[in-house]
């Protein structure tokens, strides 16, 4: 069995400079599309847990494109109750902390099959209307003042 979730995890919205992002379905709710999730270990950071779930449910090293973007943003929301049952028992609420990974172009991802069915690449707009949760939606706008300022930047 396995230890319960501790109630903090990481988004991860991985986008290409062209406005598209990647969203993933996943395989335990057909029809809940979303950003790269994933709870953090005992012990680990939040970058580090990023890292770690972009690699696990995309295939891709956040390190190979210069590592994730920490968008200074969070959000506490309330656990589904189907999910509930992974929590230590009263848990209600995670604190999620959102990241971005910047990619050159809209790569093919290698989904983890227990977790994720299928993939696809929206412009930001279509994707905040597709994600099923409020906080991943409200995540693209903290995400759209980051990119303005990435594409000014002497590094783009």
């Amino acid at each position: 069995m396995r230890p319960p979730k501790i109630p903090r995890s990481v988004l991860v919205v991985i986008f290409t400079d062209d406005g598209q992002t990647l969203l993933i379905e996943r395989a335990d709710y057909p029809g809940f599309w979303q950003s790269v999730t994933g709870s953090q270990d005992e012990g680990e950071s939040f970058a580090e847990t990023a890292a770690r779930e972009v690699e696990e449910e995309t295939g891709f090293r956040a390190a190979d494109f210069g590592g994730s973007i920490d968008l200074d943003y969070e959000s506490v929301y309330c656990i589904y109750p189907r999910w509930r049952y992974r929590y230590p028992p009263g848990i209600t609420h995670n604190r999620e902390r959102c990241f971005a990974l910047r990619l050159p172009s809209t790569l093919t991802p290698t989904l983890a099959p227990r977790e994720h069915v299928a993939w696809q690449w929206l412009p930001f707009a279509a994707a905040a209307k597709t994600v099923t949760s409020w906080s991943n939606a409200a995540v693209f706008d903290a995400l759209s003042v980051k990119i303005a300022a990435l594409r000014c930047s002497p590094s783009s």
